[in-house]
C-alpha cells in the first residue's frame, strides 16, 4: 500500500516561492507496476513570474511513460534509445519517452497539477530512491530541481534536490501478466513479458 504525503503538499502550497521543493503527490511506487505520478505547480518563478516550461527527464529504469494532455497546455515528448529493452504485445521496444515538456502559462498566484503514467521496472532496486528531475521554466530564469545526493547525504543539503519516490517491492514477484491491471490506489500491474526502463521526470515549483 502507498502512503500519500499531502501534508508535504500543504506544505509546498504554504512555502514562498524560492523556497518550494519539487515533488511528487505520491511518496512511493511499486516495482514493475504503472504508476500514476501527479506533479504539482504551487506557483511560478522568483518575482511573481508565471510558470511557463515543466520539463521532466525520465530515468533509467522507467518506460512505457505516457503523458496526460492537459487543457491549456501544449504537450511533446524527446524520445531517445532504452537502457534495456523490453516487450510489449509481443514487440520488442528498444526506445522511449526520455523527456515529457508541457508548455503553457500559469500565473504565479495559481495552481495547478500535471500527471504522466509510467512503469518502474524490476531495474530499480527495491528499498532505494529513484530521483525523477524536474525544470521549471519561467520568462527570465527557472527553478532547476536536478541535484541527486551522493550516497549517504541528505537530501535537504542540496540547494535544488530532484524529487524522488521509493520503490517499494512488487506486490506479485515472479509472476506474469498478459494484461493491465488497475487499481483504485493509483497503479496497476502491466507486465507484456519484458523488463524495461527510461531516463528523467519529475515536478516543479519556483525560485
Amino acid at each position: 500500500m502507498r502512503t500519500l504525503f499531502t501534508a508535504a503538499i500543504a506544505a509546498l502550497l504554504a512555502a514562498p516561492a524560492g523556497h518550494a521543493h519539487a515533488t511528487f503527490e505520491q511518496g512511493e511506487v511499486t516495482q514493475n507496476a504503472r504508476e500514476r505520478m501527479v506533479i504539482p505547480i504551487p506557483h511560478g518563478c522568483a518575482g511573481g513570474q508565471d510558470a511557463l516550461r515543466l520539463r521532466v527527464a525520465i530515468p533509467d529504469g522507467i518506460n512505457a511513460v505516457q503523458p496526460m494532455v492537459k487543457a491549456g497546455w501544449q504537450l511533446r515528448v524527446e524520445t531517445g534509445p532504452l537502457a534495456e529493452l523490453y516487450h510489449s504485445h509481443g514487440a520488442e521496444i528498444t526506445e522511449g519517452v526520455r523527456e515529457i515538456i508541457w508548455e503553457g502559462n500559469l500565473p504565479d498566484a495559481f495552481y495547478d497539477e500535471l500527471v504522466f503514467r509510467a512503469r518502474f521496472t524490476e531495474a530499480l532496486p527495491v528499498g532505494e530512491l529513484v530521483h525523477i528531475p524536474v525544470v521549471q521554466e519561467c520568462a527570465d530564469g527557472a527553478a532547476r530541481w536536478i541535484e541527486i545526493p551522493a550516497e549517504g547525504q541528505p537530501a535537504h543539503d542540496l540547494a535544488y534536490p530532484a524529487p524522488a519516490v521509493m520503490v517499494l517491492p512488487a506486490a506479485d514477484h515472479g509472476h506474469s501478466h498478459s494484461h493491465l491491471h488497475d487499481h483504485s490506489h493509483g497503479h496497476s500491474h502491466d507486465d507484456h513479458g519484458g523488463h524495461s526502463h527510461g531516463d528523467h521526470g519529475g515536478h516543479s515549483h519556483g525560485d
